[in-house]
């Protein structure tokens, strides 16, 4: 005689222990309850009851207690947290690489047998006048573009600006406070 299988079981709610503490695993649900065991930031437990501000966790090697809920959280821990990110930061790094190694190879086609494109002709007018030949507009350029030092001249008027406004505003709330004197 086989025994009919039972209801297919639950899965568990999984908890972790909120970060940097290390909480009491009670053998019972109230105060007098005597400690069996400690458990640090992020180790999981299995969720068997809850009772009111308190849960009975299994813990692992199949022992089991009492911890107070404002201990556990549903969330994962930091730590797992970020090591899952750094994985995918690395897999999106090298994404990054390999596509750039074909836009690489894209913009730089191999040398083929047929022959070269006669060069375009330019007007001595557009060579003394500094503009790019008509079919430049969209050319890209193989120096690297400095924007240092355009960002440092905003980052300076930012702050000069700011600086101007504060004490701007300093010396009218100096000049409200003391009825119109200038106190500094």
């Amino acid at each position: 005689m086989t025994a009919a299988p039972g209801p297919a079981a639950a899965p568990a709610e999984i908890l972790y222990v909120v970060e940097q503490l290390v909480v009491n695993v009670n053998s019972s649900p109230d105060p007098s309850g005597e400690r069996i065991a400690t458990v640090k930031s992020g180790d999981r437990l299995e969720v068997i009851e809850r009772q009111r501000d308190q849960v009975h966790v299994r813990l692992g090697r199949g022992r089991d207690g009492w911890v107070r809920a404002s201990y556990l959280t549903r969330d994962e821990p930091l730590r797992q947290r970020l090591s899952q990110r750094d994985a995918e930061l690395a897999q999106l790094r090298e994404q990054i690489t390999a596509q750039q190694s074909q836009l690489a190879a894209a913009r730089n086609p191999p040398a083929s047998d047929a022959s070269p494109a006669p060069p375009r002709a330019t007007t001595p007018a557009a060579e003394d006048s500094g503009e790019p030949p008509a079919g430049a507009l969209f050319a890209t350029s193989d120096e690297p573009r400095r924007v240092w030092p355009w960002a440092l001249g905003a980052w300076l008027v930012g702050l000069a600006l700011g600086a101007a406004l504060g004490a701007l505003a300093l010396d009218r709330h100096i000049r409200r406070k003391y009825g119109g004197l200038r106190i500094y």
